[in-house]
């Protein structure tokens, strides 16, 4: 590697430029950035001192990507013009490579610059919209704008790989792709400059095992630890990361500007008390990692005149970053950022929108202006109170998909549902407030009874198939036509007898009978006798079938034949004797008779299946109301919640 050794121009102290890619150098006494050209040495100002942090990074900490080592030569600390700051490390790979380590928000990007194709072509700065799709400037990947705003070049040290100039502005937008792409514009050059790379953790760089090795981070002077209104008492929580303060004595909300504290203005106080239910600083576990809450906010939107109001806090961890806990209608979630590019998005939301995200569809639930009504404690943005963005909701419970979006800006997060139980463990707390309503992730919890409870049923109509062939399909035994001659008088019936049959044993029966009424009825008393022992079985069969016509059109009533079961009988020969009666008495009456095995009449098969359905029936009527009353509290309540 080779050195190029100078002499500050400011302070005359010995610098080494060590690699050929750096551009500027940050003089490590003075703080003047030098930049090296072909006639020498420049110096272009002085960088303010960098506002330590609790990052794991560090220069000279040496890591590895893609099978490549490198090491953290420079840093680069910008300010968002929103307030708040980011880091970009200076990467210097062993085979030449250059690379960019940006720190945000507890996330990392290593990209690499990367010229555009030959043909591409880009919107302007002024043109760019936060969620456009831009398809030209990567082949094989669509990249999604998250983000648009003008970077400040706010202090430095090591070498920088490219002209910084302390104050100076750059216009940027933030792009990203699926599966963890990640891109930069850089509109401070002509034509912009094109950063490309992904979203990492520190062991996809081999820096796993890196930690904060330094606690000094920036502090409020111990004199500017009160509140420039009222004097009060202040204790920052993330004095290197804070933005904005609002003072819980005097309701001011202050602004932390270069470590001290300056009054911005009074905060109007909500039209109720805002009864947070966790305190600001409490610390507790959740998903797995632990969060201070370093601020809460108190939200609203409005929807058809109706206002409607919810708490947000702001929960920070050193090595994870910032991740919110929203609190509605005493039901939890807890929220973290997602990659827009990841979410299947038709970009239009009315009734019956979805987007897909990690293979699961969400339905819109809600779109409206969500503004700030409320906040306590401190946060990394200079939050305002009154600042409104867009809010679009897709639910798939127990996560919620939701989009915010502002002129500059679109953020992605997904939520997932916590219960009660696990807040107040999570904190150590008792006596939160139980839920009310239906929460627009919140799972329904009786979906065993139904899904299991369908199980029995599905095993008995297993049974039911499989034991068919066992039991025999349906058997005829005889089918006969008996002709019984005319009364003798209108009360004296008639009678005649079948043909011998044989029955099985351990098989039910059907026995049928059917007359050629018209308008008519005919009455069958019919006796099953068994020859060898002579026991008799009897049934009734009435016959009637009526029809005619009235002012409401053609009617018929009843039906020309009729039927008796009866229960298992011993096997053997049988004949049957049927006697009969009927309207017409003075004419013969022709019988038509059918005895029947094995019918299957269902009767048991229904009442075990009735009997097994009444959980999972009383479970699903149970599943429809929840969904109802979840439909109701969405602007799009019609959508029919159970389409999947």
């Amino acid at each position: 590697m080779s050195v190029l050794a100078a002499n500050c121009p400011s302070c005359g102290a010995p610098v080494e430029f060590k690699s050929g890619a750096t551009i500027v150098l940050i003089c490590p006494y003075c703080r003047s950035a030098i930049a090296r050209t072909d006639r020498g040495i420049n110096d272009l100002g002085k960088v303010a001192e960098i506002a330590r942090s609790q990052s794991p990074l560090r220069l000279g900490l040496r890591g590895e990507y893609l099978g490549h080592s490198f090491e953290l030569t420079g840093r680069a600390q910008l300010k968002h013009q929103l307030g708040g700051f980011w880091d970009e490390w200076y990467a210097t790979f062993s085979n030449g490579w250059v690379g960019w380590l940006a720190e945000a928000q507890g996330r990392f990007y290593m990209t690499f610059f990367k010229p555009l194709p030959d043909g591409a072509s880009l919107p302007g700065f002024g043109e760019i919209q936060p969620g456009q799709m831009l398809t030209n400037i990567v082949a094989g990947d669509t990249l999604v704008v998250q983000e648009k705003g003008v970077a400040t070049a706010l202090a430095a040290e090591g070498e920088i790989p490219y002209r910084l100039v302390p104050g100076g502005q750059s216009p940027y937008a933030d792009l990203a792709g699926k599966g963890g792409v990640f891109a930069t514009l850089d509109f401070g050059a002509s034509p912009a400059w094109l950063f490309l790379g992904r979203q990492v953790t520190l062991a996809d760089i081999g820096l796993a095992d890196a930690s904060p090795v330094e606690k000094d981070v920036r502090r409020v002077e111990a004199a500017a630890m009160a509140c420039p209104n009222c004097g009060g008492p202040l204790d920052l929580i993330v004095p290197d990361r804070a933005e904005r303060v609002a003072c819980p004595n005097c309701d001011s909300l202050l602004d932390v500007s270069k470590g001290n504290l300056v009054y911005f203005r009074a905060l109007q106080p909500p039209p109720s008390p805002p009864g947070f239910a966790l305190e600001v600083g409490a610390e507790g576990t959740l998903n797995g990692s632990r969060f201070k809450i370093t601020g809460a906010i108190v939200r609203s939107v409005t929807i058809e005149g109706e206002t409607y109001y919810w708490h947000e806090y702001l929960l920070y961890n050193p090595a994870i970053g910032y991740r919110w806990l929203i609190h509605s209608d005493n039901h939890w979630s807890f929220a973290e950022p997602v990659n827009a590019a990841d979410i299947s998005d038709g970009g239009f939301y009315g009734r019956g929108s979805t987007v897909f995200f990690s293979g699961r569809k969400f339905k819109l639930f809600q779109d409206a202006v969500a503004t700030v009504r409320y906040v306590a404690g401190e946060f990394y943005w200079r939050v305002e109170q009154g600042e409104s963005v867009r809010a679009v909701d897709f639910i798939s419970p127990p996560e919620m998909l939701s989009m915010e979006q502002s002129t500059d800006e679109i953020n992605w997060s997904l939520a997932h549902y916590v219960a009660l139980g696990e807040i107040e463990k999570a904190f150590g707390i008792t006596n939160l407030e139980k839920p009310w309503g239906v929460a627009p992730n919140q799972p329904f919890t009786g979906s065993f009874y139904y899904t299991y409870g369908a199980i029995p049923l599905l095993l008995l109509i297993v049974v039911a198939i499989f034991l068919l062939p066992f039991t025999g399909l349906t058997r005829t035994a005889l089918s006969q036509d008996i002709l019984l001659p005319p009364q003798v008088n209108q009360s004296q019936p008639q009678a005649a007898f079948s043909q011998p049959f044989e029955l099985k044993a351990n098989r039910n029966v059907r026995i049928t009978a059917s007359a050629p009424v018209s308008n008519a009825w005919a009455d069958l008393e019919i006796d099953l006798i068994n020859e060898q022992s002579q026991e008799v079985e009897s049934v009734n069969i009435p016959i009637e079938y009526y029809y005619g016509a009235d002012s409401d059109g053609q009617w018929t009533e009843g039906g020309r034949s009729g039927d008796a079961p009866l229960s298992s009988l011993p096997g053997g020969k049988y004949t049957l004797r049927v006697e009969g009666t009927w309207q017409e008495w003075q004419k013969p009456m022709p019988i038509s008779v059918k005895v029947e095995q094995n019918v299957n009449r269902s009767v048991n098969f229904i009442c075990a299946f009735l009997t097994l359905a009444i959980v999972p029936f009383f479970a699903l009527v149970r599943k429809i109301s929840f969904e109802s009353a979840r439909w109701r509290e969405s602007m799009f309540g019609s959508v029919t919640e159970s389409e999947d």
